[in-house]
């Protein structure tokens, strides 16, 4: 039985590595229904019981599944989303999804890796010969937006929303991949929306670089009053890799880029910006801006704030956190993220990176990432491009940085004052991208992209997805101690692809990432040794 099991996997393009029975669905599992893991884009599992900073040392590769999603320039498949105990036809299952960037959902067994169903959109839109802004590595056309996990009607019941290339709303059932209602008119076709996040029954997404000829907007689907909103800053696109972040208040923060900064005729490029639903109209709303003083120069050198924020509680407030090409970080208060005069953040870092003033391959891209630790102490991170900034020190550094690495900072105050303290910076990592937090553990990779847009030679013409393919290598999974950034395990050549605008999932002792070449990987403690570290995590 056991030859026949691994048969029928590898014929349907799974790769299982023995040892990792599955766990008992009974018990409380994780889930990570959203990218970045939660509505205030922390990237923290906060559930997890397996993995630690001893037990990390452990991890394997537990199986890689190939699926066929054909890719799209520099795209493939988006982050995966994992739901625990959901009821299926065959019992109760923890579901592994994973978006394609050429309208197709794949569901998976966490357990083994294997297709559980596939659903291909249809559409009702045919791409134009000519017209709007389509192709090339910026808009490659599909789905380009993570999409979002909710609860369904009953418990073990989930429902997927997912923006699919022709601008509707899709609502599919996890369990069986079929959609549960007709799709509904969300947004234009053909653009660039960012990672979905939901929020009491609305549907948040932004979008950017005016794909499709489309305008560059936030759009906010309700889903009882099946009515959208839409709020636009004017020309400033709206490209944080995990989408908008939303406070306790319901406000949905982003920073822009691509265009000037002048709020007095409503034009809100590189800065960030907070919309919100109305109550009654269920219309999209500015509540809060915030500019950096130098928001004009930024524009000038295409300095994008284009990452998305993190959102957290700190001693009584709700803070948050952004950054940007640039290279440097702002901590700022949710009640007035720019002060009176929309131009004063709590706290800026100094410049961390990017003292080349790059504006392809070096400073801050994607998101960022926030967690506490057990002694109540706040901790952000940040990922960076490109060699570490000369000027800037942490009091534990691994080694030169040439590539990139992550920063982590430590959140304090004094007297009403707030600041962040660098604390300490990882090895160097191949375009180090956003990190997830999960055991006191942080997860990072380096993509293996080759990010540049430009070449001395050619100049920017180099940014075809034909040259820049050529470039990529492969990624590396890192596993760090979250106290001190020290390296605890790594998977080594295991990877045998890149990702371009990929991300890490967590969830169960299990580390997800997936690459260019079509695979899903899982990554994580196998069953016996996940019983042991879970026993010892519960002494």
């Amino acid at each position: 039985m056991r030859k026949l099991t691994i048969v029928i996997a590898m014929a349907l393009g799974c790769v299982l590595i023995w040892g990792t029975t599955p766990q008992a669905q009974s018990a409380k599992l994780a889930d990570w229904l959203t990218d970045g893991g939660d509505v205030e884009r922390t990237a923290w599992q906060r559930n997890e019981t397996i993995l630690s900073t001893t037990s990390v040392k452990n991890m394997k590769l537990l199986w890689k599944t190939r699926l066929d999603n054909e890719p799209r320039q520099m795209h493939n498949l988006l982050p995966a989303l994992i739901a625990s105990n959901v009821k299926t036809a065959s019992g109760l299952k923890q579901i592994v999804l994973a978006p394609g960037v050429s309208d197709n959902l794949y569901a998976l067994d966490a357990e083994t890796g294997e297709q559980i169903w596939k659903l291909h959109f249809d559409s009702n839109w045919t791409p134009p010969a000519t017209g709007g802004r389509g192709g090339g590595v910026l808009c490659p056309g599909g789905i380009t937006a993570t999409p979002v996990i909710g609860p369904g009607k009953a418990a073990g019941e989930y429902i997927v929303y997912a923006a699919s290339w022709d601008g509707r709303l899709r609502r599919v059932d996890l369990a069986t991949g079929k959609e549960i209602v007709q799709p509904a008119k969300f947004m234009p076709p053909n653009g660039k929306p960012y990672a979905l996040n939901l929020y009491k029954n609305a549907i948040y997404v932004h979008t950017a670089q005016g794909c499709g000829g489309n305008p560059n907007m936030v759009y906010i689907y309700d889903l009882v009053a099946e009515k959208v909103g839409a709020w636009g800053p004017a020309g400033g696109g709206m490209w944080g890799r995990t989408g908008g972040a939303i406070s306790s208040k319901g406000v949905m923060y982003t920073g822009t880029g691509d265009g000037p900064w002048n709020p007095e005729n409503g034009i809100y490029g590189n800065g960030i910006i907070g919309v919100a639903q109305d109550p009654g109209t269920r219309a999209a709303t500015l509540m809060d801006y915030y500019g950096p003083t130098n928001a004009e120069w930024l524009f000038k050198r295409d300095l994008d704030m284009q990452v998305s924020c993190a959102i957290f509680k700190y001693k009584g407030k709700e803070l948050m956190v952004d950054a940007g090409k640039e290279g440097l970080m702002y901590l700022m208060d949710t009640e007035s993220i720019g002060g009176d005069d929309h131009r004063t953040p709590l706290y800026r870092t100094p410049l961390y990176c990017n003292e080349e003033v790059n504006f392809a391959s070096a400073g801050v891209w994607g998101s960022l990432a926030t967690w506490e630790d057990a002694k109540g102490t706040r901790w952000v991170l940040s990922p960076f491009w490109g060699p570490k900034h000369s000027k800037f020190k942490a009091p534990i550094e691994h080694g030169a940085v040439k590539k990139g690495a992550i920063v982590a900072f430590k959140v304090e105050d004094k007297a009403g004052k707030y600041w962040l303290t660098p604390m300490w910076i990882s090895r160097d990592m191949d375009r180090a991208e956003p990190p997830v937090i999960a055991g006191g553990v942080i997860f990072a990779y380096g993509s293996g992209e080759d990010t540049d847009q430009a070449r001395y030679d050619i100049g920017l013409a180099y940014n075809r997805a034909e040259y820049r393919i050529k470039g990529s290598t492969k990624a590396v999974l890192y596993a760090l101690d979250a106290q001190t950034g020290k390296e605890l395990w790594n998977s080594g050549d295991q990877i045998a692809s890149w990702n371009h605008w990929g991300g890490l999932s967590v969830a169960n002792g299990r580390v997800y990432i997936s690459t260019f070449d079509g695979y899903q990987y899982c990554f994580g403690i196998a069953a016996g040794e996940a019983t042991q570290s879970a026993a010892k995590g519960a002494k």
